[in-house]
């Protein structure tokens, strides 16, 4: 598999924002022989990047999305029942599979969600990872092509329907990790995704988005996708109530408030503690934003809008310094004192 990088730069300067590094990493891994998973949240261009690269080298590609009914049949592929039932299993009414195709005519085999595969069909893959073989009932051995490889990719932060992948299948993988990138590179993946030209909006967009990544209460926060979202649907709502968005008035302010309760919520994964609803802790992300953010802490998440309204900060109230703390002494219960019984000068024993 060869890769002309300059054409790949190219085609990916369109589609994608950043991630120079990371390409230049699937490029190799992937001229090398080598399979490849990726692994981080969602919303980080991990197939972005690959179908790029894909588009710029002509590979051919297919692509499967994992989840727990991908069965090994599905993966490896089946025997047609009308001709199986007329003639028996003969190779020629074999139908491959995805694995079995991608194999048959070296092309890239990308999986999505890996973690979601469950464990049976995950091992239909050590033959073709390690053995570039694969042995189908009544077909016989099926050897990979020169230019066949295997991208996989998955989300270790999620903890629903998710499966741990076998050391196994891990230890003949390499392994690249692709976090979430900076600040000005999500503004302008904002901008070419949504085409806006509202500098403020965008920039509220993605400051909000960022803050769900870092508040106490949220165990995974939103990511770029909810930026662009927002703004999409800002643009759109502000017309129908009759709002300019170019003013940045409390107007705006309170359409960009109802649009991130639409963006943002349902991409915000809270921890088993949170005792409130994802839309109050956007409500409470938005009045930082806008209005409550101490002046201490200005310059990360504040615009610099027209009538940008901000508390000032309060000056903190000392506790006087306390003493020694004295309980107060309980006072001895009194004592009931009851009177013996009078003794009388009956001997015992005596008759």
């Amino acid at each position: 598999m060869v890769f002309d990088f300059g054409s790949i730069d190219q085609w990916i300067s369109a589609d994608v924002v950043g991630r120079r590094r990371e390409v230049q990493e699937i490029v190799a891994a992937l001229a090398a022989g080598r399979d490849l998973v990726l692994e981080g949240p969602p919303g980080t261009s991990k197939s972005t990047l690959l179908r790029a690269i894909v588009r710029a080298s002509g590979v051919p590609f297919l692509m499967v999305e994992g989840s727990a009914d991908l069965t090994p049949a599905k993966l490896i592929g089946y025997h047609n029942p009308a001709a199986t039932l007329a003639h028996g299993y003969r190779p020629e009414n074999f139908q491959p599979g995805p694995l079995t195709e991608a194999m048959q005519r070296g092309a890239l085999l990308y999986i999505e969600e890996f973690n979601r595969v469950p464990d049976d069909t995950l091992n239909v893959l050590l033959g073709p990872l390690a053995e570039r073989a694969l042995v189908v009932p009544r077909v016989g051995v099926v050897r990979a092509a020169p230019d066949f490889r295997l991208v996989a990719a998955m989300n270790p932060f999620d903890n629903v329907g998710t499966l741990r992948v076998s050391q196994s299948i891990l230890d003949r993988l390499c392994r690249l990790a692709i976090g979430y990138q900076s600040e000005e590179e999500e503004r302008a993946i904002v901008r070419l995704r949504t085409g806006s030209a509202n500098t403020w909006l965008v920039d509220a967009a993605v400051a909000l988005a960022r803050a769900t990544r870092e508040h106490p209460e949220v165990r995974m926060g939103s990511s770029v996708r909810g930026a662009i979202d927002l703004v999409l649907v800002a643009e759109r709502l502000a017309p129908l109530r009759g709002v300019d968005l170019a003013l940045a008035d409390n107007a705006a302010k309170d359409v960009v408030l109802d649009a991130a309760l639409l963006a943002l919520s349902g991409r915000m994964v809270l921890v088993e503690t949170a005792e409130r609803p994802p839309e109050a802790i956007v409500r409470e992300l938005w009045e930082n934003l806008f209005y409550f953010l101490p002046r201490a802490a200005r310059g990360h998440y504040v615009l610099d809008i027209l009538n940008s309204v901000v508390a000032p900060p309060r000056a903190r109230r000392r506790r006087p310094p306390r003493g020694p703390v004295v309980m107060p002494v309980r006072p001895d219960a009194e004592r009931v004192s009851y009177p013996k019984p009078a003794r009388t000068g009956c001997v015992p024993g005596a008759g």
